[in-house]
Protein backbone atom coordinates (compact mmCIF):
# COMPACT_ATOMS: atom_id res chain seq x y z
CA UNK A 1 0.00 0.00 0.00
CA UNK A 2 1.35 3.35 -0.85
CA UNK A 3 0.92 6.52 0.91
CA UNK A 4 2.13 9.14 -0.68
CA UNK A 5 4.95 9.87 1.98
CA UNK A 6 7.13 11.05 -0.04
CA UNK A 7 5.03 13.03 -3.11
CA UNK A 8 7.47 16.14 -4.35
CA UNK A 9 10.44 14.88 -2.66
CA UNK A 10 13.74 14.34 -4.73
CA UNK A 11 16.67 11.72 -3.44
CA UNK A 12 19.81 10.09 -4.36
CA UNK A 13 20.15 6.21 -3.78
CA UNK A 14 23.40 5.05 -3.74
CA UNK A 15 23.76 0.96 -3.38
CA UNK A 16 21.45 -0.89 -5.61
CA UNK A 17 22.93 -3.64 -7.35
CA UNK A 18 20.58 -6.16 -8.24
CA UNK A 19 16.89 -7.27 -6.86
CA UNK A 20 18.76 -8.82 -3.73
CA UNK A 21 19.64 -5.17 -2.85
CA UNK A 22 18.36 -3.24 0.48
CA UNK A 23 19.17 -0.07 -1.65
CA UNK A 24 17.05 -1.80 -4.70
CA UNK A 25 14.15 -1.83 -2.78
CA UNK A 26 14.45 1.67 -1.32
CA UNK A 27 14.22 2.75 -4.81
CA UNK A 28 11.12 0.79 -5.54
CA UNK A 29 9.81 2.30 -2.88
CA UNK A 30 10.76 5.42 -2.85
CA UNK A 31 8.66 5.45 -6.92
CA UNK A 32 5.63 3.68 -4.96
CA UNK A 33 5.64 6.92 -2.37
CA UNK A 34 5.79 9.40 -5.29
CA UNK A 35 9.62 10.70 -5.45
CA UNK A 36 11.80 10.98 -7.87
CA UNK A 37 15.09 9.62 -7.88
CA UNK A 38 18.71 9.31 -9.22
CA UNK A 39 20.51 5.78 -8.78
CA UNK A 40 24.46 5.42 -8.50
CA UNK A 41 27.02 3.03 -8.33
CA UNK A 42 30.63 2.66 -9.10
CA UNK A 43 31.19 2.23 -13.03
CA UNK A 44 31.83 -1.71 -12.10
CA UNK A 45 28.72 -2.29 -9.83
CA UNK A 46 26.74 -1.27 -12.39
CA UNK A 47 28.40 -3.22 -15.62
CA UNK A 48 28.02 -6.63 -13.18
CA UNK A 49 24.70 -5.67 -11.48
CA UNK A 50 20.99 -5.40 -12.82
CA UNK A 51 20.51 -1.19 -12.13
CA UNK A 52 21.23 -0.05 -15.19
CA UNK A 53 17.95 -1.80 -16.75
CA UNK A 54 16.26 -0.87 -13.48
CA UNK A 55 16.74 2.67 -14.03
CA UNK A 56 16.25 2.21 -17.84
CA UNK A 57 12.63 0.59 -17.47
CA UNK A 58 11.95 3.52 -14.73
CA UNK A 59 13.21 6.43 -16.45
CA UNK A 60 15.53 7.14 -13.91
CA UNK A 61 19.23 8.77 -13.98
CA UNK A 62 21.87 6.19 -13.25
CA UNK A 63 24.96 8.47 -13.11
CA UNK A 64 28.43 6.39 -11.87
CA UNK A 65 30.26 7.98 -8.99
CA UNK A 66 32.74 6.20 -6.83
CA UNK A 67 31.45 7.36 -3.14
CA UNK A 68 35.48 7.39 -2.03
CA UNK A 69 36.23 9.70 -4.68
CA UNK A 70 35.28 13.29 -4.14
CA UNK A 71 35.27 14.51 -7.68
CA UNK A 72 32.58 11.79 -8.23
CA UNK A 73 30.80 12.81 -6.04
CA UNK A 74 30.65 16.44 -6.66
CA UNK A 75 29.70 15.39 -10.21
CA UNK A 76 26.96 13.64 -8.60
CA UNK A 77 25.49 15.93 -6.70
CA UNK A 78 26.02 18.90 -9.08
CA UNK A 79 24.29 16.79 -11.70
CA UNK A 80 21.43 15.37 -9.43
CA UNK A 81 20.54 18.98 -8.91
CA UNK A 82 20.45 19.93 -12.66
CA UNK A 83 17.92 16.87 -13.02
CA UNK A 84 15.62 17.76 -10.28
CA UNK A 85 16.04 21.63 -11.34
CA UNK A 86 17.25 22.24 -7.41
CA UNK A 87 18.04 20.71 -4.42
CA UNK A 88 17.27 17.17 -3.35
CA UNK A 89 15.84 16.14 -0.10
CA UNK A 90 17.00 12.56 0.80
CA UNK A 91 19.84 10.43 0.28
CA UNK A 92 20.32 6.85 0.86
CA UNK A 93 24.30 5.97 1.61
CA UNK A 94 24.35 1.26 1.20
CA UNK A 95 28.21 1.15 0.09
CA UNK A 96 30.25 -1.21 1.83
CA UNK A 97 33.02 -3.98 1.29
CA UNK A 98 35.81 -5.83 2.77
CA UNK A 99 38.33 -7.20 1.11
CA UNK A 100 39.34 -9.00 4.42
CA UNK A 101 35.88 -10.90 4.73
CA UNK A 102 36.24 -11.52 0.92
CA UNK A 103 40.10 -12.90 1.17
CA UNK A 104 39.20 -14.80 4.33
CA UNK A 105 41.49 -13.10 6.54
CA UNK A 106 40.65 -13.33 10.07
CA UNK A 107 40.41 -10.22 12.33
CA UNK A 108 43.30 -11.16 13.73
CA UNK A 109 45.42 -11.57 10.88
CA UNK A 110 44.22 -8.44 9.04
CA UNK A 111 45.92 -7.30 5.94
CA UNK A 112 46.16 -3.38 6.72
CA UNK A 113 45.93 -1.95 3.01
CA UNK A 114 42.90 -4.07 2.76
CA UNK A 115 41.31 -2.54 6.33
CA UNK A 116 41.95 1.37 4.94
CA UNK A 117 39.55 0.66 1.80
CA UNK A 118 37.12 -1.45 4.13
CA UNK A 119 36.96 1.89 6.12
CA UNK A 120 37.05 4.32 2.99
CA UNK A 121 34.48 2.76 1.43
CA UNK A 122 32.27 1.69 4.09
CA UNK A 123 32.69 4.09 6.77
CA UNK A 124 34.52 7.79 5.17
CA UNK A 125 32.77 7.59 2.04
CA UNK A 126 29.57 8.66 4.03
CA UNK A 127 31.41 11.57 5.43
CA UNK A 128 32.59 12.36 2.03
CA UNK A 129 29.26 12.20 0.65
CA UNK A 130 28.04 14.66 3.43
CA UNK A 131 30.55 17.49 3.25
CA UNK A 132 30.22 17.10 -0.58
CA UNK A 133 26.70 18.10 -0.01
CA UNK A 134 27.27 20.42 2.88
CA UNK A 135 29.72 22.44 0.33
CA UNK A 136 27.40 22.62 -2.18
CA UNK A 137 24.43 22.89 -0.13
CA UNK A 138 22.51 20.21 -2.02
CA UNK A 139 20.03 19.46 0.07
CA UNK A 140 16.94 21.52 1.48
CA UNK A 141 15.98 22.10 4.78
CA UNK A 142 14.49 19.19 6.75
CA UNK A 143 16.11 16.97 4.29
CA UNK A 144 17.19 13.45 5.71
CA UNK A 145 20.46 11.33 4.79
CA UNK A 146 20.37 7.83 6.23
CA UNK A 147 22.94 5.03 6.05
CA UNK A 148 22.54 1.55 6.50
CA UNK A 149 24.55 -0.44 9.54
CA UNK A 150 24.42 -3.32 11.40
CA UNK A 151 24.58 -4.37 15.28
CA UNK A 152 27.96 -5.85 14.81
CA UNK A 153 29.37 -1.89 15.53
CA UNK A 154 27.83 -2.54 19.40
CA UNK A 155 28.67 -6.36 19.71
CA UNK A 156 30.77 -9.13 18.32
CA UNK A 157 29.81 -11.05 15.67
CA UNK A 158 31.54 -13.97 14.60
CA UNK A 159 33.40 -13.39 11.14
CA UNK A 160 31.84 -10.21 10.49
CA UNK A 161 35.83 -9.00 10.75
CA UNK A 162 36.66 -5.43 9.99
CA UNK A 163 33.25 -4.16 8.95
CA UNK A 164 32.37 -4.33 12.78
CA UNK A 165 34.94 -1.53 12.89
CA UNK A 166 33.49 0.49 9.76
CA UNK A 167 29.76 0.20 10.85
CA UNK A 168 30.80 1.85 14.48
CA UNK A 169 32.69 4.51 12.49
CA UNK A 170 29.57 5.05 10.45
CA UNK A 171 27.84 5.69 13.01
CA UNK A 172 29.72 7.85 14.50
CA UNK A 173 30.24 9.94 11.53
CA UNK A 174 26.03 10.04 11.25
CA UNK A 175 26.14 11.61 15.39
CA UNK A 176 29.18 14.21 14.49
CA UNK A 177 27.97 15.22 10.71
CA UNK A 178 24.18 15.10 12.64
CA UNK A 179 25.11 17.73 14.97
CA UNK A 180 26.41 19.60 12.57
CA UNK A 181 23.82 19.69 9.63
CA UNK A 182 20.94 19.53 12.39
CA UNK A 183 22.34 22.85 13.94
CA UNK A 184 23.18 24.62 10.15
CA UNK A 185 20.46 23.60 8.44
CA UNK A 186 17.78 21.48 9.93
CA UNK A 187 19.02 18.65 7.94
CA UNK A 188 18.91 15.20 9.79
CA UNK A 189 21.63 12.08 9.62
CA UNK A 190 20.77 8.76 10.97
CA UNK A 191 21.68 4.94 10.77
CA UNK A 192 19.95 1.79 10.61
CA UNK A 193 20.98 -1.11 12.43
CA UNK A 194 19.51 -3.71 9.59
CA UNK A 195 18.52 -7.42 10.60
CA UNK A 196 21.34 -9.71 8.94
CA UNK A 197 19.77 -9.89 5.23
CA UNK A 198 20.65 -11.95 2.55
CA UNK A 199 22.23 -9.32 0.03
CA UNK A 200 24.80 -9.87 -2.66
CA UNK A 201 27.56 -8.53 -0.61
CA UNK A 202 26.06 -10.58 2.80
CA UNK A 203 26.43 -14.00 1.16
CA UNK A 204 29.84 -13.37 0.62
CA UNK A 205 30.49 -13.21 4.49
CA UNK A 206 31.47 -17.30 6.05
CA UNK A 207 28.36 -18.78 7.37
CA UNK A 208 26.44 -15.72 6.80
CA UNK A 209 23.00 -18.16 6.11
CA UNK A 210 23.93 -19.32 10.00
CA UNK A 211 23.97 -16.48 10.98
CA UNK A 212 20.67 -14.77 9.42
CA UNK A 213 18.68 -18.03 11.27
CA UNK A 214 20.06 -17.61 14.49
CA UNK A 215 19.04 -13.77 14.53
CA UNK A 216 15.76 -15.01 13.20
CA UNK A 217 15.24 -17.45 15.71
CA UNK A 218 16.60 -14.84 19.05
CA UNK A 219 14.21 -12.12 17.28
CA UNK A 220 10.54 -11.94 19.04
CA UNK A 221 9.51 -10.66 15.81
CA UNK A 222 11.88 -12.20 13.61
CA UNK A 223 14.49 -10.62 11.06
CA UNK A 224 13.40 -7.81 9.61
CA UNK A 225 13.11 -8.23 5.38
CA UNK A 226 14.94 -5.63 2.68
CA UNK A 227 11.37 -4.95 1.80
CA UNK A 228 10.52 -3.62 5.65
CA UNK A 229 13.75 -2.29 5.52
CA UNK A 230 13.10 0.15 2.70
CA UNK A 231 9.56 0.91 4.23
CA UNK A 232 11.29 2.03 7.72
CA UNK A 233 13.51 4.20 5.23
CA UNK A 234 10.89 5.81 3.42
CA UNK A 235 9.83 6.67 7.08
CA UNK A 236 12.94 8.42 7.95
CA UNK A 237 12.65 10.49 4.30
CA UNK A 238 9.54 11.48 5.40
CA UNK A 239 8.40 14.89 7.14
CA UNK A 240 6.62 11.80 9.97
CA UNK A 241 9.96 11.87 11.23
CA UNK A 242 11.81 15.39 10.93
CA UNK A 243 13.03 15.47 14.48
CA UNK A 244 14.52 12.37 14.08
CA UNK A 245 18.11 12.86 13.78
CA UNK A 246 22.02 11.46 15.17
CA UNK A 247 20.27 8.34 16.02
CA UNK A 248 21.51 4.73 15.43
CA UNK A 249 18.16 2.92 14.70
CA UNK A 250 17.71 -0.41 15.36
CA UNK A 251 15.30 -2.70 12.66
CA UNK A 252 16.22 -6.14 13.89
CA UNK A 253 13.04 -7.60 14.66
CA UNK A 254 13.54 -7.07 19.06
CA UNK A 255 17.12 -8.87 18.28
CA UNK A 256 19.61 -5.98 19.75
CA UNK A 257 17.59 -6.42 23.10
CA UNK A 258 17.44 -10.24 23.48
CA UNK A 259 20.20 -11.83 25.72
CA UNK A 260 18.37 -15.42 24.72
CA UNK A 261 14.76 -16.93 23.19
CA UNK A 262 13.01 -19.60 23.77
CA UNK A 263 13.65 -21.04 19.92
CA UNK A 264 17.58 -20.34 20.29
CA UNK A 265 17.83 -22.27 23.90
CA UNK A 266 15.25 -24.83 22.05
CA UNK A 267 17.62 -25.37 19.25
CA UNK A 268 20.68 -24.97 21.58
CA UNK A 269 19.59 -28.23 24.22
CA UNK A 270 18.22 -30.35 20.71
CA UNK A 271 22.38 -30.32 19.56
CA UNK A 272 23.37 -31.78 23.19
CA UNK A 273 20.17 -34.51 22.50
CA UNK A 274 21.87 -35.11 19.08
CA UNK A 275 25.33 -35.78 20.82
CA UNK A 276 23.80 -38.23 22.95
CA UNK A 277 22.61 -40.03 19.97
Amino acid sequence: MAYNLLKGKKGIIFGALNEMSIAWKVAEKCLEEGAQIVLTNTPLSIRMGKVEAFAEKNHIPLIPADATNVEDLNHLLKESMRHFGGKIDFILHSVAMSLNVRKKRSYDDLDYDFLQKTLDISAISFHKVLQCAKKLDAINEWGSVVALSYVAAQRTMYEYNDMADAKAMLESIARSFGYIYGREKKIRINTISQSPTMTTAGSGIKGFDSLVDFADRMSPLGNATAEECAGYCICLFSDLTRKITMQNLYHDGGFSSMGMSYRAMHQYNKSFDTEKD
